[in-house]
């Protein structure tokens, strides 16, 4: 049986593993780190894409020269990447400056403008805005832009040539319109009247991309010929990699952001602009809701007390749920679900002994929580439903976490056994293409990711607390930073 590669070109680091399918497992895998750029301006987060494909290729060696891997059988590789970065070549397709990340928010100013001329909302972290910022902050840059990428679109340029993005990871750059997958006339005048022509062509989700280069193919010992997978967004890739491919599953990933998505098999549209009406890597849609301060947040108070994880939890397990009153909004980085660029981290209700370890610890748990479950009942307004979350990122390895994650949704959590599921994404989209159905997402269906055998069920006695505190968290960050 054949074997997949899957890269996930991340934030904090690029990961690739083999997906053997005869044995329903990972036989190989590499990670490398990555980190952002020393740059001084404030809510500027840059990373060199060069620096990615270094990465890339040291991940890839690594993780095709476990034992387990069969080069020869190698059928398809698929690339994820973080979403809504902007990567700006030349003519010769050459990095002009660092690509602005999707947790960049200098670009604030140019995001409200184009929601302004827009009519809709259009969050600081999306591309669009980082477009505009260019042209009104770097002019001369602008001026050699000839070609406009999204991380994992850079990464399949490398790999085969070919200047392409798919809907689901174009969904997330302000510039397309979701429903009709396609790019919108209105918003590309919006930035410049020559953007519609630096934008590359949408290829469809259930066809491959191209074949990888023969000089990759050589420099990591495989044949000739391999095919790439268009690829999509980490989110999309996640969403397969969890086995998000039908309704009723929600994907909720706990990492540096915080994220909230699920498969629609219909748009779901937000008119304030809080949930994404992305497009899926499979056909359909990913309502996705995305916090931007999460695991960030654990580990400020972590390292801020010099303890290890183990040993912050110990501490905090012996805090009650809701903190005896002690809040902690988690928005350290400025958000964009509410879209509040400007806010700051807050610690409210502080009492005599609030000030140790275990408290805090906990207060930072809930707080990134409190925000994805005020997510989460904003998608439940727009109609999206969940059976069960599927938890994933390196917030799930947690017992507390996914103990306080269960009571405050009142919803049972499982957890695939896999947890680099956006790498995995991408080996289960080439795998779909390999196997030649005509339907990716009823193939993936019919082919379940595995999953843990334990289920954390909520328990219904911890319910009031948490409803409690999530009701004065909300308000509270209303007051301090709504307009």
């Amino acid at each position: 049986m054949p074997q997949y590669l899957g890269i996930d070109v991340g934030t904090q680091g690029v990961k690739a593993l083999v997906w053997d399918v005869d044995a329903g497992a990972v036989v190989g895998r590499g990670e490398v780190p990555l980190e952002l750029l020393p740059v001084d301006r404030e809510g500027a987060a840059e990373q060199n894409p060069d620096d990615w494909l270094r990465a890339v290729d040291s991940a890839v060696v690594a993780a095709l020269s476990a034992e387990g891997v069969r080069r020869d059988a190698l059928g398809g590789i698929g690339v994820s990447g973080q979403q809504h970065g902007f990567v700006a070549l030349d003519e010769h397709e050459r990095v002009i400056r660092p690509a602005k990340l999707w947790c960049d928010t200098e670009t604030a100013p140019e995001a409200a403008e184009l929601s302004r001329a827009l009519g809709r909302p259009l969050p600081a972290g999306y591309t669009a805005s980082k477009i505009l910022w260019l042209k009104r902050h770097e002019p001369a840059s602008f001026a050699r832009l000839r070609h406009v990428l999204l991380p994992h679109d850079s990464v399949n340029l490398w790999l085969t040539g070919r200047r392409a993005m798919e809907a689901g990871d174009a969904s997330g750059t302000g510039l397309m319109a979701p429903t009709t997958r396609s790019w919108d006339s209105t918003a590309l005048r919006a930035i410049d009247a020559g953007l519609a022509a630096m934008l590359p062509e949408l290829v469809p989700h259930d066809s491959w991309l191209g074949v990888l280069r023969a000089e990759r193919a050589a420099a990591w010992g495989l044949p000739d010929g391999i095919p790439v997978a268009p690829g999509s967004g980490d989110n999309m890739m996640s969403a397969l990699g969890a086995g998000a491919v039908r309704e009723g599953v929600v994907v909720c990933s706990l990492g540096t952001s915080g994220t909230l998505f699920g498969r629609s098999d219909a748009p779901v549209e937000d008119a304030e602009g809080l949930v994404a009406p992305f497009c899926d890597a499979l056909g359909g849609w990913l309502p996705l809701l995305c916090t931007m301060n999460c695991t960030t947040v654990v580990e400020e108070v972590r390292a801020g007390f010099g303890l290890d994880h183990d040993a912050a939890a110990a501490l905090a397990r012996e805090v009650p749920p809701g903190c005896e009153g002690l809040l902690f909004l988690p928005y350290l980085g400025g958000e964009r679900a509410p879209d509040w660029p400007h806010a700051r981290g807050v610690l409210h209700g502080l009492g005599t002994g609030d000030l140790r370890a275990g408290r805090l610890y906990r207060a930072a748990m809930e707080g990134a929580t409190f925000a994805l479950l005020a997510g989460w009942r904003r998608m439940q307004t727009l109609g999206v439903r969940a059976e069960e979350l599927r938890v994933v990122g390196g917030g799930s390895k947690s017992p507390l976490w996914r103990r306080i994650l269960a009571d405050a949704f009142g919803l049972p959590l499982r957890f695939p056994t896999e947890p680099e599921s956006a790498a995995l994404g991408g080996a289960l989209q080439a795998w779909a293409l390999d196997a030649g159905d005509d339907d990716p997402a009823a193939f993936l269906a019919a082919h379940p990711v595995p999953l843990e055998d334990s289920v954390v069920e909520p328990d219904p006695a911890a319910a009031p607390a948490y409803e409690e505190a999530a009701e004065r968290f909300d308000a509270l960050g209303r007051l301090l930073f709504a307009d």
